[in-house]
């Protein structure tokens, strides 16, 4: 059966309906998974393995037989250690039917098909009795549930209906117990990630404080989870403001309460600051003595190890708070729904809604806000009839401020519109710049005032792009309102750059890696299907990464490899290129990455990837606002890394009708 899939395309704006298979959302779904990564957690793998084996031998000398309900068996894994452990019997549940499939394949493979019984159903479904699912209730849970925030994924009703339902009063529990830390810190790197700091702007009549409307500066902002690869902030991007506390405890082996629990423990500030983000982690204890730990700190209080499946949080306070050295203080949590004792991160001004976190970084970014003034000075004259083009953008207010005798923006959906009236009102700019909500292909000369445009600009950025070619989007709107462009029209950026670079990871790599055989188990199976699903589409694409998180050193030196010129409109034909790019470092080429720079005038660019190499070792800072494309060689998909390969080739095609980019690469 085929479905018919509408959506709009990222690049060129348009509409597009594209024929599906019925496996397609299945496709996508193991592609994307991070079980790889998982089973790539050594240490969680070997903490589990030691806590199943202690939770089976405490049953065992109660003179019982130990049997085990594991919820969310994934692979099958953890119940397979059960079984090699001496468990009698073992209850495996599985939701997701394509990977209950591959458990029972995999359990059969290991020979474990007579201990272990795979259950495609949510645990919540799951029956016992004679014609039950199981049999009797179970005296060991073994679970794994958690995501970055401990209990997410639907965690508490599944432990609440477990304890009611399928497992034994006292039962042991791996694992037994988790622990969540918190500590308070200041930082302005990730309050940045919040709040809109004022701009400053010189202009020729003096200088303006662009500020934020008051709206927003009180706005809790948004409940999404920020989870990041919290080793990667520098020290020097935060300061501690108290020691690291505990905030609460969840013991698995008693029943567990889902309505929501609100939690409040007493601080005392190690040094006075202003209190703005509150840094998250968890750690389980496998055991009840607690000997056997597996914890999410990141690297400053203990020793590295690396998982992507399991990040670190951080929260933000609903508004700043002064803190003094000392004096004592209340953090308070809630776990579950919120509660009237604490209030609801929830954005009530929607400039959250339009600008994401990476998204507020970047405008508050000084050094990129000051090449673009540097740039619109240049191409802005007192006569200038400016449009600009970009999803809530700041370049608006710049052009108005930097001499633009009138000033467009083109803002494609309600939000964007209502938050930037917001910001010109803030600004008392709501007479000088005109919103026009349309697309740029609907533009009429009456939404221009008949005026012709002598400056288009754009950064440009677009919330619905995911890679760093789809804010091309901007060429394409250019193109579409070419007719109301003067003839000698100004384009700010007047072009841009496709770059590449081939690079080692330290870490990324594992995500796409098989596993093979995982702590004695052959889970082969699971790693075909990921390579299925990835062969089905994914492993020709280039996937999105904030590579700021993920480090890695290049093998070879930047390479631009296609340019798209923004003062003339999208060609009819395809824009291709090949060649090779010589290795110059020893190490594993894992694939390769690319991104776009943006060239402003013909001396000012800014780009969306690297923005510095070292050259001796070849590590690489990213820009730390946007995702890089990272494509994968097939050899990382494969396991199969060639030994010392000297170069790589490339051909890299863009599709100026879809908007799409194809690349190809080979080791040699």
């Amino acid at each position: 059966m085929k479905t018919f899939c509408g959506r709009a395309n990222p690049t060129t704006g348009s509409m597009e309906w594209i024929e599906e298979g019925e496996d397609y959302d299945y496709h996508q779904e193991i592609a994307r998974s991070r079980y790889a990564d998982m089973l790539h957690d050594k240490d969680r793998n070997v903490k589990y393995y030691q806590g199943i084996r202690a939770a089976v031998s405490r049953v065992k000398e109660r003179g019982e037989k130990a049997i085990v309900l594991d919820i969310g068996t994934g692979t099958g894994l953890l119940s397979m250690m059960a079984a090699s452990a001496g468990a009698d019997f073992c209850y495996a549940i599985e939701v997701f039917k394509p990977m209950a499939n591959a458990a029972v394949k995999i359990v059969e493979k290991n020979g474990f098909s007579d201990k272990i019984k795979v259950i495609n159903k949510h645990s919540t479904e799951v029956t016992v009795g004679p014609d039950g699912d199981m049999q009797c209730r179970a005296n060991i849970l073994v679970t794994e549930l958690f995501d970055t925030e401990l209990i997410g994924e639907g965690a508490l009703p599944s432990y609440e209906h477990a304890h009611k339902f399928l497992v034994q009063e006292g039962c042991e529990a791996v694992p037994h117990r988790a622990t969540v830390y918190a500590q308070l810190v200041e930082s302005r790197r990730m309050w940045s990630w919040k709040k809109l700091f004022p701009v400053h702007v010189e202009a020729e009549d003096g200088e303006k404080i662009l500020v934020p409307p008051s709206e927003m500066e009180n706005c809790p902002g948004v409940p999404s989870v920020c989870d990041i690869q919290l080793n990667q902030m520098p020290s020097s991007d935060f300061s501690t403001l108290s020691d690291v506390v505990t905030m609460f405890s969840v013991d698995f082996s008693k029943p567990v309460q889902s309505a929501s629990t609100y939690y409040r423990v007493q601080l005392e500030p190690v040094k006075s600051g202003k209190a703005q983000i509150v840094l998250s982690w968890w750690d389980i204890d496998m055991d009840p003595s607690g000997m056997i730990n597996c914890t999410m700190a990141p690297y400053w209080p203990s020793d590295p190890i690396w998982r992507d499946h399991w990040m670190q949080c951080v929260y933000f306070l609903p508004r700043e708070e002064p803190v003094v050295q000392g004096e004592k203080l209340y953090l308070t949590a809630c776990l579950g729904e919120t509660d009237a004792r604490v209030e609801s991160p929830v954005c009530r001004c929607r400039a959250h809604l339009l600008w994401n976190r990476p998204r507020l970084g970047e405008l508050n970014d000084q050094n990129r806000t000051r090449q673009y003034i540097k740039s619109l000075k240049k191409v802005l004259k007192t006569d200038s009839v400016c449009l600009c083009i970009s999803d809530g953008s700041l370049l608006p207010v710049l052009a108005h401020y930097l001499g633009a005798k009138q000033v467009f923006t083109l803002e494609n959906s309600g939000v964007s519109c209502s938050v930037m009236e917001k910001f010109f009102k803030a600004n008392h700019l709501e007479d000088k710049i005109k919103i026009i909500e349309a697309r740029p292909e609907l533009l009429k000369p009456s939404h221009l005032e008949d005026k012709k445009i002598s400056v288009l600009v754009g950064e440009p950025f677009f919330t619905t792009s995911l890679l760093p070619w789809h804010n091309l989007y901007f060429w394409y709107a250019r193109t579409a309102v070419s007719a109301h462009l003067a003839s000698n029209v100004t384009v700010l950026p007047q072009s841009a750059a496709l770059h590449m670079m081939i690079v080692e990871f330290q870490d990324l790599w594992r995500i796409r890696s098989p596993c093979g055989i995982c702590e004695g188990f052959d889970v082969q199976t699971m790693d075909d299907m990921i390579k299925d699903s990835l062969n089905f589409r994914e492993s020709k694409e280039a996937e999105p990464h904030p590579l700021w998180e993920y480090p890695c050193k290049s093998l070879s030196d930047p390479r631009e490899v296609l340019t798209f010129d923004f003062t003339k409109t999208v060609p009819q034909h395809c824009l291709s290129t090949e060649g090779s790019v010589k290795l110059l470092r020893k190490g594993k080429s894992h694939g390769a990455v690319l991104w776009m720079e943006y060239h402003l005038t013909a001396d000012i660019s800014v780009s969306t990837g690297l923005m510095q190499l070292s050259n001796e070792k070849g590590n690489c800072e990213w820009n730390p606002h946007c995702k890089q494309a990272v494509y994968f060689f097939s050899s990382v998909i494969e396991s199969e890394i060639q030994s010392d390969p000297t170069a790589v080739t490339y051909a890299i095609n863009f599709d100026t009708k879809t908007g799409e980019i194809a690349m190809d690469f080979k080791l040699l």
